[in-house]
């Protein structure tokens, strides 16, 4: 089973909230995940990141890839370099 650290939208139209899952890379975009690990607000100004970094370690360390997005969250945070 193939582990993928992603986005799954949330939030109004023209109002997006992500939450920050751990999920099958095979399951759709807003369907069902394993773990939540954290959110992104773009909305908000500045920008919320909120990550829990012990769950988001461990399942780096376990083989999850993150998406793109993700990754560049996550070295913002300052998770991963």
């Amino acid at each position: 089973m193939a582990v993928k650290i992603r986005l799954r939208r949330m939030g109004a139209k023209k109002a997006p909230f992500y939450r920050i899952v751990v999920a099958d890379s095979r399951s759709p975009r807003d369907g069902k995940f394993i773990e939540e690990i954290g959110y992104y607000n773009p909305i908000a100004e500045p920008t919320e990141i909120k990550v829990d970094a012990e769950k988001a370690k461990k399942w780096l360390s376990n083989g999850a890839q993150p998406s793109d997005t993700v990754r560049n969250l996550l070295k913002k945070v300052g998770i991963i370099e």
